[in-house]
């Protein structure tokens, strides 16, 4: 998947990328023209980071609603010439999703769309768990024989339907359809069933790995055999080593440590962490002071694992140093530091921000910690992380972390965060945001009897609203 190109934070386009409430906001009040380009081109151009975590769906559903927008450019987007030469899921995920949501808020041409998506569309197993959640049972017997053409009457055939019936995300249709009397169909899905079954049963007995009566040795020789395969198996091999090592192998494991080959030393710097052996912070030291490689980030994935009271005074030393190493001491602090690390978490934060930008993944126990330690200076920066990153997932944390330290949050950012597409900031906003705006009562009350709306989301609307749908 191609890196989204995402417009500047100040447009429609940029708002309505991020997910931003904001872009709501504005789109309701821009030329309908312009607002639904902007949308359509989100929809068709996936602008999220991480498809797989970042929620934009209902949010761009909703606008759909609130524009009554047409599903022309969908249409298009959905049975382009790409959808045969690209067989990713990611490029048509995002619109199918849109229409499931759209088909809930009652649009036929919605569901009649993911209909023939499903019958006609490369991603068209997406399509069918959307209409899993919202078809009815006859329209769904329909798709049945457009459904199992796609396999051919072949082994390869039979057991790749099998495979599709096992892994389902939405096994609904598929036992309508093991229940279908026609020839070739009922009789067919259930063999399906009964393989996917048998195979799940043999993947479970099938052992794999090391097991506990293995030495030391074998494991890192497992580890070196995954490496050779291109396979990173240092942290499973840890894990193992945790069954097998004795107090008589830990002078070993440390030697390894120190001066082993690539996937043996990672190993063995993991095992120690792990076991919070104060022996492995000088054999950290010295594994980024050789440079950046596997070995290096090895050593500070594990550093940043440990939980005793040793390992946070080390981050304490560590913080100040301007490389990868005092970057983690940072969010160590932020992640397990106390009130007295306040200082090195602000200077962490502001300092990931100005190397790195607002998308850093090293953000992301930064701002939470800055919020956890309720640290008030850290006001400024944290809001122009959540103006300007692209992450809807960091922003969610940035508002969560403004809501202890920026007095002005509950009548600035949570109000736009009513309309955010992500469940959790709207909880967030539905607990803080500033009931003197007639807009928040108003989408108080619209959060409150959506049915689309997370149980989290309304039980917070709840919390701020009567019976009678009056403001508290």
């Amino acid at each position: 998947m191609f890196e989204p190109v995402i417009a500047p934070s100040g447009t429609l386009l940029g708002l309505l990328q991020r997910g931003r409430g904001d872009g709501t906001l504005h789109a309701l009040t821009a030329p309908r023209s312009e607002a639904l380009a902007a949308l359509n081109q989100c929809v068709r151009h996936d602008p999220r980071h991480d498809w797989q975590v970042e929620n934009r769906s209902l949010y761009y559903a909703r606008l759909f609603v609130d524009l009554d927008g047409g599903l022309d450019e969908l249409e298009r987007h959905l049975f382009d010439i790409e959808d045969v030469l690209d067989s990713e899921d990611c490029r048509t995920g995002l619109a199918l999703s849109v229409l499931g949501h759209l088909a809930s808020y009652g649009r036929p041409d919605a569901l009649n769309l993911l209909r023939r998506y499903a019958a006609e569309g490369n991603n068209w197993a997406w399509a069918l768990d959307e209409l899993a959640l919202r078809d009815d049972d006859a329209a769904l017997t329909a798709l049945a024989p457009r459904i199992l053409a796609r396999f051919p009457h072949t082994p390869e055939g039979e057991a790749e339907l099998a495979t599709m019936v096992r892994d389902a995300f939405e096994p609904r249709p598929w036992r309508l359809w093991a229940a279908d009397p026609r020839p070739g169909i009922g009789e067919r899905v259930r063999a399906a069933q009964e393989q996917g079954c048998f195979d799940r049963w043999q993947r479970q007995m099938r052992p794999s790995g090391p097991r506990p009566d293995w030495s030391v040795e074998a494991v890192f020789d497992w580890a070196r055999e995954g490496l050779s395969r291109g396979a990173v198996l240092h942290v499973p091999a840890a894990r193992c080593l945790a069954a097998v090592a004795g107090a008589d192998d830990r002078e070993q494991i440390v030697a390894t440590a120190r001066g082993g080959d690539e996937a043996a030393r990672c190993t063995a710097l993991r095992y120690l962490a792990d076991s919070q052996d104060p022996r492995v912070f000088p054999l950290v030291e010295a594994a980024v002071a050789e440079g950046p490689g596997p070995v290096a980030d090895a050593a500070v994935d594990a550093f940043e694992r440990m939980r005793s009271a040793v390992a946070l005074a080390r981050a304490r030393q560590w913080a100040p140093r301007p490389d990868e190493l005092g970057a983690a001491a940072g969010r160590v602090l932020a992640c397990r530091g106390a009130r007295g690390d306040s200082a090195l978490v602000l200077a962490a934060l502001r300092d990931a921000v100005r190397r790195e930008g607002c998308d850093a993944p090293t953000l992301w126990p930064l701002v939470d910690g800055a919020g956890r330690l309720g640290i008030l200076t850290a006001a400024p920066v944290l809001r122009h992380v959540y103006r300007e990153t692209a992450s809807s997932q960091l922003r969610g944390r940035a508002a969560r972390a403004l809501a202890v330290t920026d007095p002005g949050f509950a009548a600035a950012f949570a109000v736009e965060c009513l309309w955010d597409c992500e469940e959790s900031t709207r909880e967030v906003a539905a607990r803080h945001a500033e009931t003197a705006d007639a807009r928040v009562v108003d989408q108080l009350r619209r959060l409150a009897t959506d049915p689309a709306e997370e149980a989290e989301v309304q039980t917070a609307v709840r919390s701020r609203i009567g019976p009678d749908g009056g403001a508290g």
